[in-house]
């Protein structure tokens, strides 16, 4: 029995020798994360109903995270899975599925480095090319961001050409969606994924959605009949900001320079999004499916489902310091203005649609203090086009509350956005506390079912937050907010066009969390002192 515990204590030490000297020497990098978040929701996202009780749960994400170094390439994986607490029996058979997934595998390619004597050619400081499901982030991911709020995050299919030159970053990235490599796949038809298998038609009967269909139904709910005035039903959208449709390829262009204290950054994003024709598949006896067919139905479709409706995103951010945190103080300044054209997921031509933010954060030690105002354009009740600015792939969680009204996958205002705020700020090496305050209003006039305008103002809503660090890899995260609407609320998220409908549901919302994240550094080793 000890023998054997002798030898399995061994075979733990030379492992862990290996993988040591492996480290140093290859650079190899193995971490983890896990996170339970518990929430309590009354009012998150949507209004709820008057009567209505909280909801409680516990989501958990955990991450095993690779990665490698070599001097021209560089390797990552990051596998996760994301469950809530209960949704799986303790006993699980093989219809309840799996959620572990691929979140991020990619490799890094070192085409040019200025610094690596071994590469001949010169004239680039360094390039290098990132291929496969990765992250994508920009600035303060106001437009392009990982999404990491969500236990799900977002990450990309695509290839990134990335340069810096002379202090100047450029990135180049493009990416391309199909939904299988199956044989007799012809053309590059895409139909947006997350599409259910089986959807009720147009008398009630569930049948298989037909192939090449996004079904249509009253709300998008997959519990409504089929109909050919619906909205799509989705297993879950596809995309947590304002659209509900992938896109089926983008380019995008970054730029960004830093100039001592002040740095410009430019973004150009075309997301091309595949073309689409209303159809319908069944008879009037057996009852229709409705939906967006995008892949042909036949030698007699002439329908061209290779195109697509291309959207343009471009603009610029300017970032400014002024002074310093140990002086006087540090004034941080931001401005950036974005604007979209070309034509939305559904073909419209856009207009007009634009997104400015201006702020200035002033900092005195550990204490900071920032006002702030964002606009994001909508459509006007008398327009025609599209004016609704849609904010891309970013993280709204991180700017326009935390109860993630707007712009998340609860839907957002058809008259678009103001966000005046105040956020205040302490944070110290262990802790860290802050209260953000927004009001919200619509930039555009909405109006009701009966054509009467809705008054502006949607409400308020304060975010309390507290960060703890307990020790290197363990973190505790508590958070209360509060919203308080007007009776617009509830006509600019969509959940009523009269006031009688409006009236049905709750003016206030609440909602606590508790997070804690575990992200050990298998590798890591203690630092040993050194006696002299």
């Amino acid at each position: 029995m000890i023998k054997n515990l002798k030898k399995k204590a061994l075979r733990v030490s030379m492992l862990l020798c290996f993988l040591n000297a492996f480290s140093s020497n290859a650079q190899f990098t193995l971490t983890g994360q896990l996170r339970t978040r518990t929430e309590v929701r009354n009012g998150l996202g949507n209004l709820v109903l008057k009567g209505s009780k909280p909801a409680v749960f516990t989501s958990q994400r955990t991450r095993l995270i690779f990665g490698y170094k070599w001097d021209r390439l560089t390797f990552g994986a990051s596998v996760q899975d994301v469950r809530v607490w209960g949704q799986d029996a303790s006993t699980i058979s093989n219809a309840d599925g799996n959620r572990l997934m691929l979140h991020e595998g990619w490799a890094d390619l070192t085409l040019f480095n200025k610094a690596d004597t071994t590469i001949k050619t010169k004239g680039i400081d360094l390039m290098s090319l990132k291929i496969g499901r990765q992250e994508l982030i920009y600035d303060d991911v106001r437009l392009i961001g990982n999404l990491d709020w969500l236990q799900q995050g977002r990450r990309h299919d695509m290839a990134l050409l990335k340069t810096v030159h002379k202090g100047c970053q450029i990135d180049l990235g493009y990416a391309f969606n199909q939904n299988s490599d199956a044989f007799g796949i012809t053309n590059t038809s895409y139909v947006p994924a997350n599409i259910p298998a089986y959807v009720k038609n147009s008398l009630g009967v569930l049948v298989p959605t037909p192939a090449g269909i996004l079904p249509m139904a009253a709300a998008g709910s997959a519990g409504n009949n089929s109909a050919k005035t619906g909205a799509p039903v989705w297993v879950n959208p596809p995309t947590t900001n304002g659209g509900n449709q992938d896109y089926k390829s983008f380019a995008s262009l970054y730029i960004s320079k830093k100039i001592k204290q002040t740095k410009f950054s430019a973004l150009f994003f075309n997301d091309m999004f595949g073309k689409y024709k209303l159809d319908s598949v069944g008879s009037a006896s057996a009852g229709y499916v409705y939906g967006r067919r995008f892949v042909s139905a036949g030698a007699s479709d002439m329908f061209d489902y290779t195109g697509t409706f291309n959207r343009y995103t471009y603009g610029l951010m300017i970032n400014h310091t002024i002074g310093n945190a140990s002086g006087f103080g540090k004034i941080a300044i931001q401005a950036a203005y974005y604007a979209q054209s070309g034509k939305n997921r559904d073909g419209v031509k856009m207009k007009n649609a634009y997104h400015y933010t201006v702020s200035a954060t002033y900092q005195k030690g550990k204490i900071s203090f920032t006002p702030g105002f964002d606009v994001l354009s909508g459509n006007d009740a008398s327009t025609s086009n599209d004016e609704k600015f849609d904010p891309l792939y970013g993280t709204p969680h991180r700017h326009w509350g935390f109860m993630d009204y707007f712009y998340v996958g609860t839907g957002s205002p058809a008259g678009g956005l103001k966000n005046p705020y105040l956020k205040f700020k302490y944070a110290g090496n262990v802790f860290t506390a802050g209260v953000d305050f927004h009001l919200f209003s619509i930039d555009k006039d909405m109006k009701k079912a009966d054509a009467t305008l809705i008054d502006k103002n949607l409400g308020n809503e304060i975010d309390l937050l507290i960060n703890y660090n307990m020790n290197k890899f363990t973190n505790i995260e508590l958070g209360y907010s509060v919203m308080n609407t007007t009776k617009s609320m509830a006509f600019a998220k969509g959940q009523a066009t009269t006031d009688a409908a409006a009236d049905t549901y709750r003016k206030t919302g609440n909602w606590f969390y508790a997070m804690i994240r575990f992200t050990p550094d298998f590798l890591y080793t203690k630092p040993v002192a050194i006696k002299q």
